[in-house]
C-alpha cells in the first residue's frame, strides 16, 4: 500500500457515484500551509493545475474527470485558495512558492515523472515549473493557456476591450464598484463572473454550470484572500514588462500539446506564440470553442490528450 495512504493527512477514499473512479483526498504539508489534493483514475499520472489565479479546483470538476478512465489524475488547490487557504497570508504567496508547492506535492505522491496539465493561469505555473524542473515533466499540456509573456498579456487586454459587448463592460464596472463586490459577497462575485465569461462561453447552459462550479467554494474571506493573491501573482508575471516564461522553455525539448479554442477570449495568437517558441510543441485549435475546452469540447479534448500521451 502506498505510503501516503497511511499518512495522517489522508481524509477519505471512496467512489463518488456508481461506475465512477475511486476518489482519494488528503492534505500535503508544505512550509506554512497545507495543500488539499484529490486523486482519481489510474494510468500515467497527470497533475492538473487550476486557473484563476484566484480560483480553486472546483471549476474543473467533474468535467475533467472524463480523463480518469485512462489516466491517474491529481488535482490540488493552490496555496491560499479553496481548501488550501487556512493559515495562509497573501504576502506568503509568490510564483516561487507556487513552484515549490507543486514539487512538494510531486514528492509526496512519489511521482518521479509526470504529465503536467495547466488550464488558463495554470499554464503560467506549468511553464514556470517545467523550466525549473524539466526532468520531472515527461510531457506538458497547455489547455486554454493564459499569456506566457508580457507582450501576449497586452494582446489579451486589447482583446477584452475590443470584443466585450459594451453593455456587459458597463454592467461589470457597476458591479465591481459596489460595496457587495468589494466585500466579497459570493452571489455578487458570481454575477460578475457570469458577465466576464459570457464573451467566451456561448452555450448558456455550460456558462450557468461553470459559474455554479466556480462558486461552489466561495466564501467572503476566501474571495478576498484569493483576490489579494491574484494581485501579487499578476504583479510578478503579466504586469512585469520583463515577464517571459517562454524564453527558458525555448531550449527544452519537452513534448508539449497546446490546445486552444478558436473564440477563447485569450487570443489564439498567445497559444500560437507558445507553440512556435517551444521546440517540442504542437498547436491544436478547437473549432467553435471558447476558454473552457474541457466543458465545451470534452470528446475532442479527451481524444487529443489520449493521442498525445500514447
Amino acid at each position: 500500500m502506498r505510503t501516503w495512504l497511511a499518512a495522517c493527512m489522508f481524509l477519505a477514499a471512496g467512489t463518488a457515484a456508481a461506475g465512477a473512479e475511486p476518489l482519494r483526498e488528503g492534505y500535503v504539508p508544505v512550509k506554512g500551509a497545507r495543500l488539499f489534493f484529490r486523486e482519481t483514475g489510474s494510468g500515467p499520472p497527470i497533475i492538473v493545475i487550476h486557473g484563476g489565479p484566484d480560483f480553486d479546483m472546483n471549476y474543473l470538476l467533474p468535467d475533467m474527470d472524463r480523463l480518469a478512465g485512462r489516466f491517474h489524475l491529481v488535482y490540488y488547490d493552490q496555496r491560499g485558495r479553496g481548501k488550501s487557504a487556512a493559515g495562509v497570508r497573501p504576502e506568503d504567496v509568490s510564483l516561487e512558492s507556487e513552484v515549490s508547492d507543486l514539487d512538494t506535492l510531486r514528492k509526496f505522491l512519489h511521482l518521479k515523472e509526470f504529465v503536467l496539465l495547466g488550464h488558463s493561469w495554470g499554464g503560467v505555473l506549468a511553464a514556470a515549473y517545467a523550466a525549473r524542473h524539466p526532468g520531472a515533466v515527461s510531457r506538458l499540456i497547455l489547455l486554454n493557456t493564459a499569456p506566457l509573456t508580457h507582450g501576449d498579456f497586452l494582446l489579451l487586454r486589447a482583446a477584452f476591450s475590443a470584443r466585450r459587448p459594451p453593455a456587459d463592460a458597463t454592467q461589470m464596472r457597476a458591479i465591481a464598484s459596489g460595496e457587495a463586490f468589494r466585500m466579497g459577497n459570493p452571489d455578487t462575485v458570481a454575477a460578475y463572473y457570469r458577465l466576464h465569461f459570457r464573451m467566451t462561453v456561448r452555450d448558456t447552459a455550460i456558462l450557468a454550470r461553470l459559474v455554479q462550479n466556480l462558486g461552489r467554494g466561495f466564501t467572503p474571506d476566501g474571495i478576498l484572500k484569493a483576490r489579494a493573491i491574484e494581485d501579487r501573482l499578476r504583479g510578478e508575471t503579466w504586469l512585469d514588462t520583463a515577464y517571459d516564461a517562454l524564453r527558458p522553455l525555448s531550449a527544452l525539448p519537452i513534448p508539449t500539446l497546446v490546445m486552444h479554442g478558436d473564440y477563447d477570449f485569450i487570443p489564439v495568437e498567445c497559444a500560437a506564440h507558445a507553440a512556435r517558441v517551444m521546440p517540442g510543441a504542437r498547436l491544436v485549435v478547437l473549432k467553435e470553442c471558447g476558454h473552457f475546452a474541457y466543458m465545451e469540447k470534452p470528446e475532442e479534448v479527451r481524444r487529443e490528450i489520449t493521442n498525445f500521451l500514447k
